[in-house]
């Protein structure tokens, strides 16, 4: 799940890339959990996982992000337009970190192992999502028309700035009910892919 506002945490750890033409900061923190069944990792993963305050409830793993934008005018007699606009959007990535326990079965670790690399997958395409509607925002606010005044270029660039900050929720909404749909479907696929690696001796046993 994603959530705009960038909330105060613990950063792990740190990464500055570019992000075609816009930057893209992206930091990364953990939540422990513990159990020796599928249930108990279930029930821990609902009841320690990040609050996402658009649903009200907890989840296996979260982005969130905010987009931040610096832009100069250049005025004359008669017009004004943006100079440069340079956006930067900022990211955290909240995942599950299982404490796991000696006594926990081989097919509940390799089940984690296969259900912790989606939820990482998941929220990795969320910062993807965020990151092109980043440079959707910079090459739109770059290649705005001249505003009469500075005043009316700067509700222009507030106007763009709303529209594109919509449809980028708009895409992470629809992400995330497509990724609901195909859930089960896909985590059983996924299983059955790293079971058939193990056979193999592609993987060790979980």
């Amino acid at each position: 799940m994603m959530k705009r506002p960038l909330l105060c945490a613990l950063m792990l750890a740190l990464t500055v890339l570019p992000a075609g033409a816009a930057n893209l900061v992206k930091t990364y923190s953990y939540f422990g959990i513990g159990g020796s069944t599928l249930d108990a990792i279930e029930t821990q993963l609902s009841t320690q996982g990040p609050e996402v305050k658009s649903t009200g409830m907890r989840h296996p793993g979260a982005t969130q992000m905010a987009f931040t934008t610096r832009i100069s005018y250049a005025q004359t007699a008669d017009s004004c337009r943006i100079a440069k606009a340079a956006v930067t959007v900022k990211v955290k990535v909240i995942l599950p970190q299982w404490r796991r326990p000696r006594k926990a079965d081989a097919d509940v670790r390799l089940f984690w192992d296969t259900l912790s690399a989606d939820i990482k997958r998941h929220e990795e395409r969320h910062v993807e999502i965020a990151k092109n509607h980043g440079r959707q925002l910079e090459d739109a606010l770059n290649a705005s028309y001249p505003q009469k005044t500075c005043a009316e270029a700067k509700a222009k660039a507030a106007e763009i700035t709303a529209a594109e900050l919509a449809r980028h929720d708009q895409d992470q909404l629809r992400f995330d009910r497509v990724e609901g749909v195909n859930f089960e479907s896909r985590i059983l696929r996924l299983l059955r892919y790293r079971i058939q690696r193990v056979e193999n001796g592609q993987l060790p046993p979980g």
